[in-house]
């Protein structure tokens, strides 16, 4: 197999001015050819042809355990995919990632979401500035305020004690702290509860805020620039809700809002005192940004030791990440793993399928990280891709999935690859409810790999007629994920396994997997709109659609 590992010839230039040839490769052409050959295959008979396959491709590292059995792969399939990897220049991006270079070319920004857990008294260089230390600060900062409000120390303007922290923002500021918190609820304080406001929709705003008594209510507004149309919108809207109810004293919003941003002047503007405003950098994209002070309501919640456990878990992938051979490294197999059925078998979607219900908006907070980071048609030199990219990734807790769309993974016409999540041990341990939750989901990683043939439903004596419709091909793949425990150490090292995951396929198909100006043109269009709404003519600036559109929405509000 190639040294992936140890080799970091390709330059970060030369990557991004081959990033268009990725078809052309001697590696792309092979993978062809034996996809060729072993796409006829079935699972069964690659298990019948090797007893041992269950714990050949089975694979450990920083706590979490992968089996990726049940590919459609073999011995020669990762072979391929690493030189692949090799000719990529995998290695080297990595170590530019790593070292701080600007690797987010077109934004000419480093990418350090990694300086964002890295451990006290590390240096990474920016700049002629260690990052490190200016995260520690941010973090003690966090930790002394956190600590504040759980011990019931801040009080809100009247002396109440805050029992409700409602965090103010949307994409990355929303999804990644909402996803924490429901992953860890067990571990929250009993104290107050947490909610989340992201839609601008106003019914969004209203049912978070249902029940709330504004003295014991904190806001805090995510948001780096502190302009994001939706989030300043619901955070004006949280200003008078919570005013309006402690005598209009402006006052009070210092005691009621702090702030996640970079943006000082509009901190203050709003009125919160800029003390409380915590920082983050534009070296951290948004969905990549949850341990940072985005992160400052999931602190609140399970407190700073936890927070920092979390903090380890994403540290312990990191270093995995970092230093494993890509044999056998798990966010590089995942990757290749994936680039494999996209690219080769033509699958379209991802299902991931975490057994625990802790994990509810998993699936969510991964449609961000992989969608926004890899959903790209251009490659890092300004080419067209000439290749697919990033599936669609969606998903739900089992055992609730099976109950509504495993039909069609299991009988359907598409090929569905899925990443089942499980944990060996549970948070709640009831009589044997995880012993039935963990016989489910190996069940139907099983189901889905082997079936159920014809011939085998007709010897149950099922009549001719009736046997087609129970009839289940297989050949279905699957990745088992396993962890000891959804704990805050065990969350971390899921979410940088599959940030990892994410980078190395962005580097493989030639892509910026860290911007995301496909999110802007909407963004735009709506300021443009939002006017014409209300306007004294009808809209005529837009196509027949949209401006018969805006002009049946003015009417049916009387405008």
């Amino acid at each position: 197999m190639p040294q992936s590992a140890q080799s970091s010839a390709t330059s970060i230039a030369d990557f991004a001015a081959t990033s268009g040839g990725l078809t052309a490769l001697p590696a792309w052409q092979q993978l062809e050819a034996h996809h060729a050959e072993i796409s006829p295959r079935h699972l069964r008979d690659l298990f019948h042809e090797d007893p041992t396959r269950g714990s050949t491709f089975c694979h450990t590292g920083a706590g979490v355990t992968i089996d990726f059995s049940k590919h459609r792969i073999t011995k020669r399939t990762l072979e391929l995919l690493l030189a692949l990897a090799d000719a990529r220049g995998l290695r080297a991006h990595m170590d530019a990632m790593f070292r701080g270079d600007k690797i987010n070319t077109p934004e000419n920004r480093a990418v350090l979401h990694t300086a964002l857990r890295a451990a006290k008294g590390t240096r990474i260089m920016l700049d002629g500035v260690n990052v490190v230390e200016e995260v520690h600060v941010v973090l003690d900062r966090m930790a002394s305020f956190a600590d504040s409000i759980r011990c019931g120390g801040w009080k809100g303007h009247t002396g109440k004690r805050i029992r409700h922290v409602i965090n103010i923002g949307i994409g990355g500021s929303d999804l990644g702290p909402a996803m924490a918190y429901d992953a860890l609820r067990s571990y929250s304080s009993d104290e107050f509860d947490c909610r989340f406001v992201s839609n601008v929709d106003a019914n969004d705003f209203v049912l978070a805020t249902r029940g709330c008594d504004p003295a014991e209510t904190l806001f805090i507004v995510s948001s780096k620039t502190f302009t994001t149309l939706e989030t300043m919108r619901n955070a004006q809207t949280a200003r008078a809700w919570s005013m309006a109810a402690l005598g209009n004293d402006p006052k009070s919003v210092a005691k009621h809002f702090v702030a996640v941003s970079t943006n000082a002047t509009e901190v203050a503007k709003f009125g919160i005192d800029t003390s409380n405003m915590f920082g983050f950098w534009d070296w951290v994209g948004g969905r990549y940004s949850m341990d940072s002070a985005i992160g400052l309501s999931t602190m609140i919640a399970v407190g700073p030791a936890a927070f920092a456990e979390m903090l380890e878990g994403f540290r312990e992938m990191d270093q995995h990440f970092r230093t494993t051979p890509f044999a056998n490294n798990l966010p590089v197999l995942m990757g290749l793993i994936g680039i494999w059925y996209a690219n080769f078998f033509g699958c379209q979607t991802l299902a991931v399928l975490p057994y625990d219900q802790h994990l509810d908006r998993f699936s969510a907070y991964l449609q961000q990280l992989e969608m926004e980071s890899n959903g790209k048609h251009t490659t890092l030199s300004g080419e067209r891709v000439s290749w697919d990219t990033c599936p669609i990734v969606w998903g739900q807790p089992g055992t609730n999935g099976q109950h509504a769309f495993y039909q069609m993974l299991h009988q359907g016409t598409r090929l569905v690859p899925c990443d089942f999540i499980a944990f060996d041990h549970p948070v709640h341990d009831i009589a044997n409810h995880h012993d039935l939750l963990i016989a489910n989901v190996l069940a139907q990683a099983e189901a889905l790999a082997f079936g159920k043939t014809l011939a085998e439903i007709t010897a149950e004596g099922v009549p001719a007629w009736l046997a087609p419709h129970k009839t289940m091909e297989g050949n279905r793949p699957s990745s088992m994920i396993i962890c000891d425990k959804l704990d805050p150490r065990a969350l971390g090292r899921l979410i940088a396994l599959y940030e990892h995951k994410a980078f190395t396929q962005g580097c493989i198909w030639g892509i910026n997997s860290f911007d995301q100006w496909g999110v802007e043109l909407g963004k735009v269009l709506a300021v443009r709109i939002i006017p014409e709404l209300t306007a004294a003519a009808p809209a005529t600036a837009h196509d027949s659609s949209t401006n018969n559109l805006i002009n049946r929405y003015r009417a049916a509000r009387g405008r």
